[in-house]
């Protein structure tokens, strides 16, 4: 398959989908057509209004970008023409995104679910070939939403595809305050929508390997890898664990703003030993063998500073109440912040830094107690009031009774950091 013989189909029109999927599909000049669903029909309409075109405001090191990207086709699935539309799309369609909040969404909307419709797609495929992305940020998505499309066609869409996991270190957000837009100079998605696309530039994208004999993906400028894992675990307890450390400390210094975080040297720093010692030295420790040159003592820690400029980035303007949200679903037991440590303790690392990112991401819990229903006993009016048996409480109601190989650590690694954040929050 070469030239404009590609056909996409997306599902979920955000930032990720906006800024990346079908801008890279509309750029590459390799597709016949592209086709995005999505429900919000206000959303839909303009970019039909504006003849298929949309703006995706683009944020490097030295400013802001704006791009129109054409030949795009917006349709509604709740919508039956709409629906009808999408169906003849998606039988002939050689690549597939999916760019919706979490993998819970793929069965959601019965028979106009995601799953749902790329199983009727697959029964009816017409393409020589068919590749499904899956971009929700779990490191089995693809195998989920392969799983939930066979289970709703009744065994029907098990093979005719293959699904793609996907690694997007590429950071986005949807910019909805009209005065930000404004000091920002973004365009909005489409004239009388008052969103815009703020993505970076940052275009190193990882995808599983496709396997299927002589097919050539549209989308080129994704790099494929034989191993995903390995790299999901990087942006895991490296990207995402020190973006979410640097935000909760932010939060308790009372910065608005990520770019704030980087003009605070001791809390950069912080960040820095982290990443670089704590995620770093457990990583290389478990992947050097790969051969990869991420997992190499110079190769990560270009990654590390090239990260911390972006997730500072002035024009991508983060705000940091936007990178502290979901603080419970931060602190899971093996997610970003807890799982970092724990890794670095099974590679005999003592994960000092992680503990003030986890120790202040408790104490951002406990400003919104009553937003996360935080029961009364846990709760107290600021972090220098917790003790061990508080903390240890916390986490057990956080990991909902669950104990780990290393849950004493953990508790006693963040109950040590207490005194030393108090240092720097309240100097």
């Amino acid at each position: 398959m070469s030239g404009a013989e590609h056909r996409f189909v997306g599902f979920g029109f955000g930032p990720i989908q906006g800024g990346l999927f079908a801008k890279e599909a509309s750029e590459s000049g390799n597709f016949a057509r592209i086709v995005v669903a999505e429900i919000d029909q206000r959303l839909v309409d303009a970019v039909r209004a504006n003849k298929g075109s949309y703006y995706v405001n683009v944020a490097g090191a030295d400013g802001i970008e704006t791009l129109k990207i054409e030949g795009v086709e917006l349709v509604n699935p709740t919508a039956a023409i709409d629906k009808r539309l999408l169906a003849e799309a998606l039988r002939q369609a050689s690549e597939i995104a999916t760019c919706l909040p979490s993998v819970a969404f793929y069965e959601s909307g019965g028979a106009n679910s995601v799953a749902s419709l790329i199983a009727e797609g697959l029964r009816d495929n017409t393409a020589e070939a068919k590749i499904v992305y899956a971009a929700e940020n779990d490191n089995r998505a693809a195998e989920i939403l392969e799983q939930v499309a066979t289970r709703v066609s009744a065994g029907a869409a098990g093979g005719g595809a293959q699904f793609l996991n996907t690694v997007i270190g590429k950071m986005s957000r949807v910019v909805t305050e009209p005065g930000e837009i404004a000091e920002l100079g973004l365009a909005t998605i489409a004239p009388g929508i008052k969103r815009a696309f703020l993505v970076e530039r940052f275009n190193r994208i990882l995808v599983s390997r496709t396997e299927i004999a002589g097919f050539r993906p549209g989308i080129e400028v994704f790099i494929e890898k034989d191993n995903l894992l390995p790299f999901e675990e990087a942006k895991l307890y490296g990207h995402n664990a020190i973006h979410s450390l640097l935000g909760f400390i932010g939060a308790l210094k009372g910065y608005t703003r990520m770019t704030e975080v980087r003009d605070d040297a001791a809390v950069m720093e912080i960040g820095r030993g982290a990443f670089l010692d704590e995620s770093g030295g457990a990583l290389i420790r478990k992947h050097s063998r790969l051969g990869e040159e991420l997992f190499t003592e110079d190769g990560y820690e270009r990654y590390v500073e090239d990260l911390l400029e972006r997730m500072t980035n002035p024009y991508l303007a983060d705000s940091v109440v936007r990178v502290c949200r979901d603080v419970v679903r931060k602190l899971g037991q093996d997610g970003r912040i807890f799982g970092t440590m724990s890794l670095a303790i099974e590679y005999g690392i003592e994960p000092r830094n992680m503990g003030l990112g986890a120790i202040a991401g408790i104490a951002v819990l406990l400003d919104k107690a009553g937003e996360y229903g935080l029961p009364d006993d846990l709760r107290c009016r600021d972090q220098r009031e917790l003790d061990y048996a508080k903390v240890e409480g916390i986490l057990r109601w956080i990991w909902r009774g669950r104990r780990g190989k290393y849950t004493e650590r953990l508790v006693q690694c963040v109950q040590s950091a207490r005194e030393q954040l108090e240092a720097i929050v309240y100097p």
